[in-house]
Parts: structure tokens; C-alpha cells; sequence
């Protein structure tokens, strides 16, 4: 058995705390110290920094973070709230808005699907949006 301190494996601890553990894995723990280390080392090397400003989806990742459970509830509210403003449309205003919107459709592409002029789509979906604005004004 081998005695370690969890503040030199952990950066959690504050303290320093020893615990006994079995030789294999007091191994594997400076080992993997061993492998943290030669890294950072071969990144100082080779300056193998990155620059977030490359575009090169780094920056999105390194962004990234879980979402609370507030920010989640916070999302499904807005979806409701979105959702029913949509469905206080007319069908096939609300149709068109959909497209237009949510699957990213060209107003010249839902026209010629429809059949009817891109002015009247455009007309139509600039109007549900304001109808929409209203009917979020008014019940939120």
C-alpha cells in the first residue's frame, strides 16, 4: 500500500489529505501526471497554441457549456410561448411563417410551391410576424 496526497492528483482539494492506495493504482495516478505533463510540455514545443479567432469550430468548442436547468426551463417557455403565437395564425399564414422561419425556406420558393406571387408571401409573413408580436405583447 502506498500513501498519496489527493491535493497533488486533484485540484479540488484544498487541504492536503492522504489516503492509502493499492501500488497499481498509485502507478496509474503519477503515470497519468507523467502523460499531463510530457503534453503540456510538447504543446510548449511545438507552440501548438490555438487562436480562436481561426474559425476552424475551436472557439464553439471551447464555448460550449451545459445548459442549467434554469436555462432549459427557460427554453421550453419561450418554445410554448412562440408555439401558440404561431398557431393563433391563419393556416396558411401561419404556413408560411413556418417556412419562411423555422425551415429557412426563401419567400421566392414557398411562392412558387404555393403558386402565388412572392409579394403575397412576402405581405403575408411580414403580417403574421406583427400578429405574432401582438399576441406575445398581449398574453405575456
Amino acid at each position: 500500500m502506498t500513501t498519496i496526497n489527493l491535493k497533488d492528483f486533484y485540484p479540488w482539494y484544498t487541504h492536503a489529505e492522504y489516503i492509502e492506495v493499492s501500488d497499481e493504482v498509485a502507478e496509474v495516478l503519477r503515470a497519468s501526471r507523467r502523460h499531463e505533463a510530457a503534453y503540456a510540455e510538447r504543446v510548449r514545443y511545438n507552440k501548438a497554441f490555438y487562436s480562436l479567432d481561426r474559425d476552424d469550430g475551436i472557439e464553439y468548442t471551447a464555448c460550449l457549456h451545459e445548459p442549467t436547468p434554469q436555462e432549459l426551463l427557460d427554453r421550453v417557455e419561450l418554445f410554448v410561448r412562440l408555439w401558440n403565437a404561431l398557431n393563433s395564425l391563419p393556416e396558411i399564414q401561419g404556413r408560411r411563417v413556418d417556412a419562411h422561419l423555422i425551415l429557412g425556406k426563401s419567400l421566392r420558393q414557398i411562392a412558387r410551391e404555393e403558386g402565388v406571387d412572392k409579394s403575397a408571401v412576402r405581405r403575408s409573413v411580414d403580417s403574421g410576424i406583427k400578429q405574432m408580436k401582438k399576441y406575445l405583447q398581449k398574453n405575456f
